[in-house]
């Protein structure tokens, strides 16, 4: 059985365990929410969203 999670969820996970374990501040936590945002409307997201593409479709199992 085969299922897929979207890079938002795996990502607002990791965020939420490192805030959690206090790996990092909650300050830090908005800093790279909102890095995330703006990143997802610039002129870069599409290079973005291709090599997290490339890095997925280069995993073996998918």
């Amino acid at each position: 059985m085969a299922f897929t999670l979207s890079a938002l969820v795996l990502f607002g996970v990791l965020l939420a365990l490192l805030m959690r374990y206090r790996a990092v501040s909650a300050g830090a936590a908005i800093v790279a929410l909102l890095f995330g945002f703006y990143l997802a409307r610039s002129g870069a997201a599409p290079s973005v969203d291709h090599i997290m593409t490339a890095l997925r479709d280069a995993v073996p199992g998918n």
